[in-house]
């Protein structure tokens, strides 16, 4: 290890002592879940929005909640609903007719953490208006536009069992999101942790224990992690791997219709910086790919109806090129 990398990883061990303390009131409040819950961090210090997915009652919105609790940073959320309006995101021009002029009266989105509750409820227009604070971190509101405050997060839930009365995300938003989240039922023990907990008198919160000013030191050392050129070919062959199967893959051909967008490249090679910074590492394992791999994915292919007719789907395809693709 050069003196530079163990520079740097000695600046993760010391930096990112604040993890495991964010994660200790998070588990105060949510039982289990450590895989949403590192995630979410990861998307936090990566840069990238959150898209989760699972039943109701899986503690997708707690988790969200709580980890606003933890930070002193602005929190809004937003119930999408089909009768939705682009102003309730964004914000509008309000008449004033005391002086004939308009106000601006800017919308929840201006916020550091935005929960999108079910966003798929929402119609083609709103998601669209939020599209534009999602990927330029900006809003127009008449014919002016307004910078969204630093750092901006979007965690957005979703239920995929539930159709009726939902509008599915087009894939130009769906591809802004960093990660996709797919979060599963918790053990019995948990389940019997979680009701035992929540019957309390008063259910346990979580304590502010981190600041902005923390989460943008730590987001400049996420930056700074170094990426082997190995590890950087690796994250290469895995995303042209969706594009254009050859070798070994060549099966996948015919179940892959469109494959991950160079955005995907970029996010996987963010989101594994982030998630070695939370092992308190300054340096990127090809583990730590495959470890997040999925999660930048699954969102990202779009599969064919033979896959589809064979059953197959984005975790399945996902899982073989991770097989087959050779690790550095």
């Amino acid at each position: 290890m050069s003196s530079d990398i163990r520079a740097i990883n000695e600046k993760v061990k010391q930096e990112s002592l604040f993890v495991e303390e964010v994660l200790a009131e998070l588990n105060r409040v949510v039982v289990g879940q450590r895989y949403l819950l590192e995630r979410m961090l990861v998307g936090l210090l990566g840069h990238g929005h959150i898209l989760l997915e699972g039943v109701p009652g899986l503690a997708k919105t707690l988790s969200v909640r709580t980890l606003a609790s933890t930070i002193e940073a602005q929190f809004q959320r937003i119930q999408f609903t089909p009768d939705l309006l682009p102003a309730d995101v964004v914000g509008t021009l309000i008449y004033m007719p005391k002086d004939g002029q308009f106000t601006v009266r800017k919308g929840p989105v201006f916020t550091n953490l935005l929960l999108a509750d079910e966003i798929n409820r929402a119609p083609a227009k709103v998601q669209s208006a939020l599209l534009e604070a999602m990927q330029e971190r900006q809003v127009t509101i008449g014919d002016a536009t307004y910078p969204l405050p630093d750092p901006f997060l979007v965690l957005a839930t979703q239920n995929p069992i539930e159709q009726e009365g939902t509008f599915p995300l087009p894939e130009a938003q769906v591809d802004r999101f960093m990660l996709k989240l797919k979060v599963t039922y918790p053990s019995r023990d948990e389940e019997r942790t979680v009701m035992e907990r929540m019957s309390l008198p008063e259910p346990p919160s979580a304590r502010k224990v981190i600041t902005l000013a923390r989460i943008a030191q730590a987001r400049r050392i996420v930056d700074e992690i170094y990426v082997d050129e190995k590890v950087k070919n690796y994250i290469l062959d895995i995303v042209t791997a969706t594009r254009s199967p050859q070798g070994r893959l060549e099966r996948l051909k015919n179940l892959i219709r469109f494959g991950a967008s160079p955005r995907a490249t970029l996010a996987l090679h963010k989101a594994a910086q982030g998630f070695a910074f939370l092992r308190g590492r300054g340096y990127v394992t090809p583990e730590d790919v495959k470890n997040i791999g999925p999660d930048v994915l699954r969102h990202r292919i779009i599969l064919t109806y033979e896959a589809e007719a064979e059953e197959k789907t984005t975790d399945d395809v996902i899982q073989d090129i991770f097989n087959e693709v050779d690790v550095p």
